[in-house]
């Protein structure tokens, strides 16, 4: 089993370039881990670890200055990537969906038949829960979101998207580690959670209700309660944001 990789072997694992990981590492974003008697640079697992890390915030459209302020958090690697999984696996099952759209149209022009306008679209699109915002917070609340997201860039949308990732992966921590709803800790969180939220235009201005009613939706709704760990993770959230707002 391998110990350590040469940088011609890491940059074909990773389907990268050896010049793309000197670079890395000129950067601060990759130091090689050691180097041998003839001077090239080598690599150990943790630096595996942290390419892939790297590698998935690239995907997300961050740019070098950007990773490097993520990574710069210490934050502990199977934390960070538990969040990256989360996002994959949102983006795989949308994928997935779109995959079964393309397809069933093709299979429908092969057959001269006219394709099925409702299955066409099927996760190409956020506004899948225009329906669900509306009903929640009105109309307004859904329209005023909307245009915040189409209007923001790439770039833009993948460090809010880090940004959420993050948030969910520090709640994950805190609750594993069983810290009190209370604690200094939790509320720093509770109030970064506030901060993140009124940062989408739109929000209700009742924001205490607003907040209490996500946190109750959190540990209701397994969609949002799979972002905190598990139903557990999310009471944890919802009772330190409760705590936060002086609802208890």
């Amino acid at each position: 089993m391998h110990t350590e990789w040469s940088i011609q072997q890491l940059a074909k694992l990773a389907g990268t370039t050896s010049r793309t990981l000197r670079h890395y590492d000129a950067v601060g974003l990759l130091p090689a881990a050691g180097r041998g008697a003839n001077g090239y640079r080598s690599y150990d697992a943790a630096s595996l670890v942290r390419l892939q890390r790297i590698l998935l915030l690239r995907e997300l459209g961050l740019g070098l200055p950007q990773i490097g302020d993520v990574l710069a958090r210490g934050q502990r690697e199977q934390d960070a990537l538990a969040a990256h999984l989360t996002w994959l696996r949102e983006e795989q099952g949308r994928i997935g969906r779109q995959i079964a759209a393309v397809a069933s149209t093709i299979d429908a022009l092969e057959k001269g038949e006219t394709p099925v306008a409702e299955q066409m679209f099927d996760g190409f699109d956020h506004t899948v829960h225009e329906e669900e915002v509306t009903r929640r917070w009105g109309a307004d609340a859904y329209a005023s979101g909307d245009r915040w997201w189409r209007g923001m860039s790439d770039e833009e949308r993948a460090a809010w998207q880090a940004t959420t990732a993050q948030l969910a992966t520090d709640w994950t921590d805190a609750a594993a580690r069983g810290i009190p709803p209370e604690s200094d800790e939790a509320q720093a969180l509770a109030d970064r959670h506030l901060a993140w939220l009124s940062g989408v235009p739109g929000t209700p201005a009742d924001t205490e209700a607003y907040v209490l009613g996500l946190a109750d939706m959190y540990v209701a709704d397994p969609r949002f309660a799979a972002n905190y760990g598990g139903e557990q993770g999310a009471a944890f959230v919802r009772a330190a944001l409760r705590r936060h707002l002086g609802a208890d």
